[in-house]
């Protein structure tokens, strides 16, 4: 059984560590401008561009040398990096330090004209799809979102329920199983014994697809290809085996109240 403890709201915990890096005259002024907005974030660029950033109170880390010897740095010391760089050259230079999705920082890229915000890497559980619809919203540009439950308004199988502070609790294999049925469209039980009723988040109604039970007992295995189990009930081992791989359990933090 693997257990995965409970993760602040990336967009919104206040101990986050964000970066924005830009390599370019250009980048280094869309930087600047984007870091009045963001006073938390630090700020990387090229020493020869660091009078740029003018009277910002963002910390500024001015590096000399290859860009490319900052990158272990950057992902050792911030979780979520902002890159005002190429898609393809920010691919090439995170490649040889990526280890996975449970480690690996957020990584999004703007594009030069600051149209466009894109997610990399670590888009759900590292947070960067948040962070690529909040850094849009400041720059009034367009966030692109490729992880399958975001395109299709669905259910995020790893994170629901994370800005709640459910932690999620199954093998590694049911999330991606059931992560599958669910952004296939089919039929899956969600049940909710426990907890807030407030994990529904996105403007959009619930996926026909998605049917809420209040009881276990009141789901019928055959119908359904997986089920979604809010609880902070035991779980014996003939439920984990009539279920199988298509389980996902969620606990809930004890006292949370199951309003509507």
């Amino acid at each position: 059984m693997t257990t995965t403890n409970p993760i602040p709201d990336p967009a919104t915990a206040a101990h986050v560590r964000v970066v924005l890096v830009a390599i370019t005259k250009h980048g280094a002024a869309q930087v600047a401008a984007l870091a009045q907005a963001l006073p938390q974030a630090s700020v990387c660029v090229a020493a020869k561009f660091a009078p740029l950033m003018g009277a910002l109170q963002n910390p500024v880390q001015a590096y000399e040398g290859a860009f490319k010897d900052e990158i272990a740095r950057l992902f050792a010391e911030f979780d979520q990096i902002v890159f005002f760089v190429s898609l393809g050259a920010v691919v090439r230079l995170i490649a040889p330090h990526l280890k996975s999705k449970d480690e690996d920082p957020g990584v999004l890229v703007v594009d030069d004209a600051a149209a466009f915000v894109i997610p990399v890497l670590s888009g759900h559980v590292g947070g960067a799809n948040a962070w690529a619809e909040k850094i849009a919203a400041l720059l009034q540009a367009t966030p692109v979102l490729t992880t399958a439950s975001d395109v299709g308004k669905t259910i995020p199988v790893d994170i629901l329920g994370r800005e709640l502070g459910w932690a999620v609790e199954c093998p590694k294999i049911n999330i991606t199983r059931v992560s599958a049925h669910v952004v296939n469209g089919e039929p899956i039980a969600l049940v909710q014994e426990a907890g807030s009723r407030r994990w529904w988040t996105r403007a959009t109604p619930l996926p026909a697809s998605i049917h809420v039970f209040e009881r276990m007992s009141d789901v019928q295995r055959e119908r359904f290809k997986a089920c979604l189990w809010v609880t902070r009930a035991e779980v014996d081992a003939a439920c984990w085996a009539q279920w199988h791989e298509a389980l996902v359990l969620y606990r809930p933090p004890l006292g949370q109240e199951a309003e509507a």
